[in-house]
């Protein structure tokens, strides 16, 4: 029996509402991520820091973004995902707003790197992981694929915005910005995000009584099951190929370009504006490329599509030390990179689904975004370090091309592997 025509409306509408709160959510939640790569030339010049000062407390808000994810994942089943969105929204616009008054280097760390990180670490991947199985019975792929592509819009309405505001190098009405746009977002998760489909009495979307049971709204857990699940989690192959391939994800992208690119075009004698510009185009193009891998996952083999992820970003970054930095390689570059920029999330997720279950893929999910925040965080780091000491960000560029093609590498024989096995897409699940 399938549900009426009228109750499918109903379950869509409010999904849909649901989605899109939370991609404007996590939208903040990357732009707090991409915010540093505008401060950097800004905040160096009102105080004096170098760009490993500035590259540190990058570093501690990417690493914190990762680390809270899975236990934000585990608390969404206790505390639930409405109250935990809020406290993340709220959490990021205290904090902006007080690094307003910050003079020393430890309070940009603690404000923009530590409660930041935190803030929106509690916005993280595993938000849209837990939203979609939860509104969700079918076309999981696309939808996680339109919620991944918001770090992408961030970028997109974010850094050209906030490169405008901090001309003359004016870092407190970016503060101020990103300070109101997550307080602005506290009243609409408050009213318009249920807890879950049958509070307000609809079914997930494509569910109907043969489908499988969706995942429970409230679980006896706390946060520390997230430590449970990653205990049962490390005993399989599965997940170490999917934390060590997202390593090299979080390094290639929001850790190395995310972070650096405006930096390196200023290098090159190009005004933050007109760079942010083209961060926004690989923010333009990723929301294609990110909606469109969503797609593909709902149909074909997500190892293959890994490796033609990784395997197109690393030689994007490879060729990008190499050529001149005028309009047209650049647009290249970010045309290029941009479709790939996020893409690896939809077929990662699936992955984590088909191998852990969709009641713990979330946390699960949440612990491979530690790793790929691990990468981005050691990247934002070690490429500010590299500039600092070789004058060239040249050297970081080529190692993490290198790295890219690495991790398709390994998907590759992953996928040889799995298909002697019999080409079925189902890693082995966790044993309790």
């Amino acid at each position: 029996m399938t549900p009426k025509p009228e109750s499918s409306r109903h379950s869509a509408r409010h999904a849909h509402i649901v989605v899109a709160i939370t991609f404007f959510a996590l939208l903040l939640s990357a732009g707090i991520l991409s915010t540093p790569g505008v401060l950097m030339v800004p905040l160096g010049l009102s105080f004096g820091w170098d760009r490993s000062v500035v590259s540190t407390g990058a570093a501690t808000g990417i690493f914190l973004y990762g680390l809270v994810g899975p236990f934000a994942a585990a608390l969404m089943l206790s505390f639930g995902i409405r109250r935990t969105m809020m406290s993340g929204l709220l959490l990021i616009g205290a904090a902006t707003l007080a690094s307003l008054w910050m003079k020393e280097p430890w309070q940009y760390i603690v404000t923009w790197g530590v409660l930041s990180g935190i803030g929106s670490g509690a916005l993280a991947g595993v938000l849209g992981a837990a939203v979609v199985n939860r509104w969700f019975a079918t076309r999981q792929g696309l939808m996680i694929g339109i919620l991944s592509a918001s770090t992408a819009t961030g970028s997109l309405i974010f850094l050209p915005f906030l490169a405008w505001l901090s001309r003359n190098a004016q870092w407190q009405p970016v503060a101020i910005a990103v300070s109101i746009a997550a307080l602005a977002l506290v009243p609409l998760v408050y009213f318009l995000v249920p807890e879950h489909p049958h509070h307000v009495g609809v079914r997930r979307v494509g569910e109907t009584d043969m489908s499988p049971p969706p995942p429970a709204p409230h679980q006896a857990r706390t946060p520390m099951a997230a430590i449970h699940v990653l205990q049962k989690a490390s005993k399989v192959p599965a997940f170490w190929l999917l934390a060590g391939t997202f390593f090299a994800c979080g390094l290639t992208t929001n850790g190395l370009v995310g972070t650096h690119l405006i930096a390196y075009c200023g290098d090159h004698g190009i005004p933050p504006v007109h760079a942010a510009g083209f961060m926004s185009m690989i923010g333009l193009f990723d929301l294609i490329g990110t909606t469109a891998s969503g797609w593909l996952t709902d149909r074909y083999d997500s190892r293959r599509l890994l490796i033609g992820f990784y395997a197109l970003r690393g030689v994007s970054l490879l060729i990008m030390p190499f050529v001149d930095f005028s309009t047209t390689n650049l647009t290249i570059f970010a045309v290029f990179f941009g479709l790939d920029w996020i893409a690896t999330i939809p077929p990662t997720l699936k992955l984590a689904n088909e191998a852990f279950g969709e009641h713990d893929a979330p946390i699960v999910f949440g612990w491979v975004v530690v790793a790929h925040q691990l990468g981005a965080a050691g990247a934002a780091i070690g490429a500010g370090t590299v500039r600092q000491m070789a004058g060239s960000y040249q050297p970081a560029f080529v190692a993490a091309g290198v790295i890219a093609l690495g991790a398709a590498t390994v998907l590759v024989v992953s996928s040889i592997r799995h298909t002697r096995r019999g080409g079925v897409p189902q890693p082995a699940r966790a044993q309790s």
